[in-house]
């Protein structure tokens, strides 16, 4: 009993890991299309919100995807999405 459980668990686990991974092209979608649409940022946001996006897809290739969505997130956050 308990080794399926343990089995069960680790399964739950790889599919949580495989949905996170699979949202990482998802945030960067919305960072693109935020972008597309010319927000009113300095030069200085955007270049580091451009620099978390590159960063984040670097980390979602590698299989990083906490990474990933860490980076993300923050470009997300500076462009108030």
């Amino acid at each position: 009993m308990r080794k399926a459980l343990a089995m069960v668990a680790g399964l739950a686990l790889l599919g949580a890991g495989a949905a996170w991974a699979n949202n990482c092209p998802n945030e960067m979608k919305a960072i693109d299309a935020k972008l597309e649409t010319k927000p009113a940022l300095s030069k200085d946001v955007l270049d580091k919100v451009t620099k978390l996006r590159a960063e984040g897809d670097a980390q979602h290739k590698a299989g990083k995807h906490a990474e990933s969505m860490k980076a993300l997130g923050e470009a997300k956050k500076l462009l108030g999405i």
